[in-house]
């Protein structure tokens, strides 16, 4: 059974800038794309950033330029690289771990970003 573990969230001041990782076991890795989600008080969990196996990203409007995501298939984990960080990115953020054709396999606990103005 995939399970993701989180790691990184914290408290930043706008404009500063996160790292965040998430630890894949219980599978293959190479299996599965990666992906970042995130859901803000109030509001429904949205899509942030995915990375395919083969290294191919797509983003969200809303992070493109900030934020990056890497995978690294040795130590099966990914990261999002978090800079210039606003306000309205304050949220949990969760991992995912995604299977072919797009279904979402596991989620990860969650970790909290609070950017402060």
């Amino acid at each position: 059974q995939v399970q993701l573990v989180e790691s990184g969230g914290g408290l930043v001041l706008s404009g500063g800038s996160l790292r965040l990782s998430c630890t894949f076991s219980g599978g293959i890795f190479g299996f599965y794309a990666m992906g970042w989600y995130r859901q803000a008080p109030g509001k429904q969990r949205e899509f942030v950033v995915t990375v395919t196996s083969a290294g191919r990203t797509q983003y969200a409007d809303s992070v493109e330029g900030r934020f990056t995501i890497s995978r690294d298939n040795r130590k099966a984990t990914v990261y999002l690289q978090m800079n210039s960080l606003k306000p309205e990115d304050t949220a949990v953020y969760y991992c995912a771990a995604i299977q072919t054709g797009g279904a979402v396999a596991a989620w990860g606990q969650g970790t909290q970003v609070t950017v402060s103005s």
